[in-house]
């Protein structure tokens, strides 16, 4: 049927093509520093979780009344992560630090803190990656000023990429939420504090052997498919 149409070749090379390395704006960089708001950032623009050890850093300013929403996040409603504030569900309205990691929406891990009264504040979220291939697990520890205030281990991440048609954002969502049900928000959730500084901060990329000849056989599969 594909010679009669005619279609040929007929490209079955999606998973070759998500293992295979894309241009990259920010590759080899570690440390990424953000103030104020940018979004739609592509993700070969910005600084990549996966597969990797990362700290994300946040100083913030909470006016009087409180505030709340996203400070950065990348991904939406099929994969990515969420770092926000939230004032909860109605009648509660203390505003708490959320970090959000969704997996593909086969599983959302939230990490919360106590609720943060208005003035400046530090939040961190600082994730140990196991290491050892793609879409290993890791533990996550959430920090507002200096104090730990959640820790909790996933077995498994996102192992190739977040949500290819949403975006890097910080100060807002653009996209689809990376929340469901739980801290479930309205985009654009824009941060209704002032956001001072953000940092990312980005260990090594750790693969396994094997997984790096993947990733060889990927990229020579991609250039006979270009010849």
């Amino acid at each position: 049927m594909a010679a009669k149409i005619p279609v040929l070749p007929v490209d079955n090379s999606t998973l070759t093509r998500l293992l295979a390395p894309r241009p990259s704006a920010t590759a080899g960089r570690e440390v990424f520093t953000y103030s104020g708001e940018h979004s739609g950032i592509p993700p070969g623009s910005a600084p990549s979780i996966l597969q990797k050890s990362f700290k994300i850093t946040a100083d913030v300013d909470i006016p009087k009344g409180g505030a709340e929403g996203m400070i950065v996040t990348e991904g939406g409603r099929f994969g990515g992560y969420g770092f926000f504030l939230s004032k909860g569900i109605a009648g509660i309205r203390r505003v708490k630090p959320v970090f959000l990691y969704n997996l593909l929406d086969l599983k959302r891990v939230i990490w919360s803190g106590p609720e943060l009264k208005p003035g400046k504040h530090t939040l961190v979220f600082d994730f140990k990656f196991d290491g050892g291939g793609f879409g290993k697990g890791g533990t996550g520890t959430l920090i507002a000023d200096g104090k730990e205030v959640d820790k909790k281990s996933m077995e498994h991440t996102v192992p190739f990429i977040f949500q290819w048609d949403e975006t890097f954002d910080v100060g807002m969502d653009t996209g689809t939420p990376v929340a469901f049900l739980e801290y479930r928000y309205e985009v654009p959730f824009r941060f209704t504090g002032k956001l001072n500084k953000l940092t990312f901060d980005l260990g090594p990329v750790q693969l396994s052997s094997e997984d790096h000849k993947v990733i060889e056989q990927a990229e020579q599969a991609i250039a006979r498919a270009r010849e």
